[in-house]
C-alpha cells in the first residue's frame, strides 16, 4: 500500500481537495485498497476547521463528499509514516523543510511535478478561483495515479 499525504498552508482548501479528489479517482478505478490518503497543513492557523466552504461546494458539485475533514498540522511522525509528502507550492516546501529539518529520504514533491509541470497549484484563498485550483489538483492527481 502506498501512503500519500497532501500538504498545503492551512489544510482547508488545496490539500483536502487533493486528498478527496485522489481518493475519488482511485475508488473509481477500483484501486482504493492500494492507497492510504490524507492531508495536513504546514501552519497551525486552521487546526480543527473543516474544508473551506467554497472548496467543499466545488467538491460536492463534482460528486465528492467533503464531510468529516478537520485540518491538522503535519508532524515528524507523518514524515516517517507516509511514502509521499506532496506539496501545493514552493512556500509550503520552505515551511515543511523548516518543520521537519529536511527531506533525507526524498519523499517530498510538488503536486504538479507529477503532471510534468513546474508551477504551483493555484491558491484559491487569494484568487477565489476554485475552478483553477480544481484543474491543477486534477492534473497532479491524475499524474500520481498514472505513475504509481
Amino acid at each position: 500500500m502506498k501512503r500519500i499525504l497532501f500538504i498545503c498552508h492551512g489544510n482547508i482548501c488545496r490539500s483536502p481537495m487533493a486528498e478527496r479528489v485522489f481518493a475519488d479517482l482511485v475508488r473509481r478505478q477500483g484501486r482504493a485498497d492500494e492507497f492510504e490518503v490524507a492531508s495536513a497543513a504546514t501552519s497551525s492557523e486552521e487546526i480543527g476547521h473543516p474544508i473551506y466552504p467554497p472548496a467543499a461546494r466545488l467538491l460536492r458539485s463534482r460528486g465528492i463528499d467533503p464531510a468529516g475533514h478537520a485540518a491538522r498540522q503535519v508532524t515528524a511522525e507523518d514524515y516517517a509514516y507516509y511514502d509521499h509528502l506532496i506539496l501545493m507550492d514552493a512556500q509550503n516546501h520552505r515551511n515543511l523543510m523548516r518543520l521537519l529539518g529536511g527531506d533525507p529520504d526524498g519523499k517530498v514533491t510538488s503536486l504538479l511535478s507529477w503532471a510534468g509541470r513546474t508551477d504551483d497549484v493555484a491558491d484559491p484563498w487569494y484568487t477565489g478561483d476554485f475552478e483553477a485550483t480544481y484543474r491543477d489538483v486534477m492534473d497532479g492527481c491524475a499524474g500520481i495515479l498514472e505513475k504509481l
